[in-house]
């Protein structure tokens, strides 16, 4: 039987927009003050960007489990995603402040980059998961344009610095993989797992 709804455990307002997309209803399942969910991104010593991005999406479906049945909220399938930025081996996660996020900005500038975006989605007893790994090339950006970007404050609470649905997209000379996964879901894969749950889609 299809599922009347899944239950989509993300604050990012880009990936409910590509759920809607796809025609899903959805309802947000988001953490509770009482949750520490900034501390599920924290990077392990050593620690891949593949293997971080799966772990801390795992982490987070997780969390959003326990959530839905420590609410009493109705089961329903839980979908959670998280993406980061990678240059080489370093993960380039959300800049601390405008500072930090010139720098990542000036690193990526001239260079490509990969961005990893996993998706989970728990369904009953089953678990479904998958990656998207996209290639991104910046054009090089000087200094002056840089700082304008920052000036905006769109730079603040996203992987790598940048968003490649606002200003940032053109910076970008390039791409290689899944736009949608670059926004935070990729709906191949996101569809892929939500026919596996059960959706006619």
């Amino acid at each position: 039987m299809t599922p009347d709804f899944i239950y989509l455990a993300s604050q990012s307002p880009r990936r409910a927009q590509l759920l809607g997309q796809l025609g899903v209803c959805h309802a947000l399942l988001l953490a509770t003050p009482d949750e520490d969910a900034e501390s599920l991104e924290a990077v392990l010593r050593g620690e891949s960007p593949t293997r971080y991005v799966q772990r801390v999406t795992a982490l987070k479906l997780d969390a959003a489990v326990a959530r839905r049945e420590r609410l009493g909220l109705s089961p329903a399938p839980i979908l959670c995603a998280d993406t980061t930025v990678a240059l080489g081996r370093e993960i380039l996660g959300k800049p601390e402040d405008a500072q930090d996020a010139g720098r990542m900005l000036a690193s990526l500038s001239g260079r490509t980059h990969r961005v990893l975006t996993a998706v989970a989605l728990q369904a009953g007893d089953s678990r479904h998961a998958a990656l998207s790994v996209s290639q991104v090339r910046f054009a090089p950006v000087d200094a002056a344009r840089i700082a304008a970007y920052v000036a905006t404050g769109e730079p603040l609470g996203k992987a790598g610095a940048y968003a490649i649905q606002g200003r940032a997209a053109g910076f970008i000379a390039h791409i290689s993989g899944s736009h949608s996964g670059i926004m935070g879901l990729p709906m191949f894969e996101t569809t892929q797992l939500l026919r596996a749950a059960g959706f006619d889609l």
